[in-house]
């Protein structure tokens, strides 16, 4: 079986977009409250114009998931369809869904499935590539502050919401890792990782904490999932899928807008996954 190849983009908190050939999905696009995101930074008609195809998604109605500056981008001029959860406005090619719908736009198959929060998580098929944006799904509770009972509610909501993802290939997840939910932040991440098993795992809405994200890296890989932290804008995972191998080539946003190969590359395989004081030092190739 031939590679599979897709490249992710981090622009900020849990935006992303992620490029299969030549068509391209943008995940709860947002530039922050004050300029988190470098206008430099920001996406231009000009980089979307060079696909086939653009996707926009958008989980739900949140602030920090949904940014009205998409809405701006020329979709008179260019190939792009808005995707977004039923509570919100769409653009002139825009199509609502709630969980349980399913469509297909052109080469792209959409997925709506439910979230413990507002809105939907999605789960995307291009081609072979399956990707999957968890939206505001997690297992959300405060530990330290919620009762008993308010405990039992959100984990039997979460795994009720997780259970018929886990039947679903996928090959790349983005998923919340929130460190405001204290000592057990990351309980809704772990459950996913072992429940589902994406072949790669990427952190988001880490609440402006790269040392969170970078922290479940190190510690939050299994023999099946890999978990990769994308913590500065624009920096980029270029990803190939072996059948039996995952390459992760990462590049910085200086050295992405040069098309230089970060220099840096290791291996994981000198690492010891049982030592929590390893550090992959990121970027890595397997």
């Amino acid at each position: 079986m031939a590679d599979k190849k897709a490249t992710v983009t981090y622009f900020f908190h849990s935006g992303f977009s992620v490029a299969v050939e030549d068509v391209l999905l943008v995940f709860d696009y947002w530039r922050g409250d004050n300029g988190e995101l470098p206008r430099k930074a920001w996406i231009t008609d000009w980089e979307l114009q060079k696909y086939r195809q653009v996707v926009v998604f958008v989980s739900h109605d949140h602030e920090d998931h949904f940014d009205e500056a998409i809405y701006g981008w020329d979709y008179e001029h260019l190939p792009i369809t808005y995707i977004v959860a039923d509570d919100l406005p769409i653009g002139k090619r825009g199509r609502r869904m709630k969980p349980g719908d399913e469509i297909t736009v052109d080469s792209v198959n959409v997925k709506a499935f439910d979230s413990t929060d507002k809105g939907v998580s999605f789960y995307v098929t291009v081609g072979e590539m399956h990707i999957f944006h968890a939206g505001d799904l997690n297992l959300w509770h405060w530990r330290e502050e919620s009762t008993l009972r308010e405990i039992t509610q959100a984990e039997n909501a979460y795994y009720e919401a997780v259970a018929p993802i886990e039947r679903l290939p996928i090959d790349i997840a983005m998923f919340p890792v929130d460190p405001r939910m204290g000592g057990l932040y990351d309980a809704g991440a772990n459950h996913f990782v072992m429940a589902v098993k994406p072949r790669l795992f990427i952190p988001m809405h880490w609440q402006g904490r790269p040392e969170v994200a970078q922290d479940y890296a190190r510690k939050g890989r299994t023999k099946y999932t890999e978990v990769l932290a994308l913590t500065k804008p624009r920096e980029r995972a270029e990803l190939e899928f072996g059948e039996h191998e995952l390459r992760i080539h990462v590049f910085t946003w200086a050295e992405a807008a040069d098309e230089e190969e970060n220099p840096g590359d290791v291996k994981l395989d000198v690492y010891e996954p049982s030592d929590p004081f390893s550090d992959t030092d990121l970027p890595v190739q397997l």
